[in-house]
């Protein structure tokens, strides 16, 4: 079998294990559905003038797009990656023929076909109970803006795994990882209700510029083409800095037992 065949072969595989397993699906792709129908309710539709008059459900729909691609990306990757460690399943994948890439592939595109049905998922909710914009003209923007994404921080969530001691303290680790960045970043709470400092203070972190990139993606007052080049390179080189760290740091062997 080709490299190609094999490479295809992993994604598969790692597709019938993400959808066999009732943890993953929940809090990959029904919490973020959830989570975009508990923040429509509890903040209605009205429009945010602060922002060029764009309404709060078009609003949330990128920012739960960026949780839902940061989770299907960084957290399931990190976590499996983890338990996959501990359990010695990357200790004997790596004593056999399968050449690295070929693994990493089938995880990578499994992470990222989960955000690209996210992106539809979120979408369709959003315009079809809320009348949430849909943004066909900034749909290249939307796009690039969630292939860098998505690679990046399936980059980070490699490289995070060498932070992570055991199974146990994955969900944890992960968690603390992202959970405050979204309460800091406009994901959960709109960012005109934020302190300019602590909005600051989230620039030096990629989701919100992830956000920022997607907003303005989905923004119908956004002039252009939609695409924020600044942004995308932040959150770029935060993945490129994460692809160093997981070649330097990544385990195949456990670090427990």
């Amino acid at each position: 079998m080709s490299a190609i065949g094999l490479a295809l072969h992993q994604f598969r595989f790692d597709q019938k294990t993400f959808w066999r397993n009732p943890g993953s699906v929940f809090f990959t792709v029904a919490l973020p559905l959830i989570f975009l129908l508990i923040f429509a309710t509890i903040f209605g539709n009205d429009q945010l003038e602060e922002l060029g008059g764009i309404t709060t459900t078009t609003y949330y729909v990128p920012a739960i797009l960026t949780l839902a691609i940061v989770s299907a990306t960084l957290q399931s990757l990190a976590v499996q990656l983890t338990v996959d460690r501990e359990s010695g399943i990357l200790k004997r994948g790596r004593g056999t023929p399968l050449p690295p890439w070929v693994f990493f592939a089938g995880r990578v595109g499994n992470a990222i076909t989960i955000s690209i049905l996210m992106l539809i998922l979120v979408t369709g909710l959003g315009w079809l109970i809320y009348d949430a914009s849909i943004p066909w003209e900034h749909l290249p923007a939307v796009l690039v803006t969630l292939a860098i994404g998505a690679a990046s921080f399936c980059c980070l969530g490699v490289a995070l795994t060498a932070a992570i001691p055991s199974v146990d303290a994955a969900p944890a680790i992960t968690n603390v990882s992202v959970l405050p960045l979204y309460f800091l970043s406009g994901v959960f709470i709109p960012e005109t209700e934020i302190p300019e400092g602590v909005l600051h203070f989230a620039d030096l972190f990629p989701i919100r510029h992830f956000f920022e990139a997607f907003l303005a993606a989905w923004d119908p007052t956004t002039v252009g083409s939609g695409f924020e080049w600044g942004h995308l390179a932040i959150v770029a080189a935060w993945g490129a800095l994460g692809l160093v760290l997981a070649i330097r740091f990544f385990r195949w062997t456990p670090r427990t037992g």
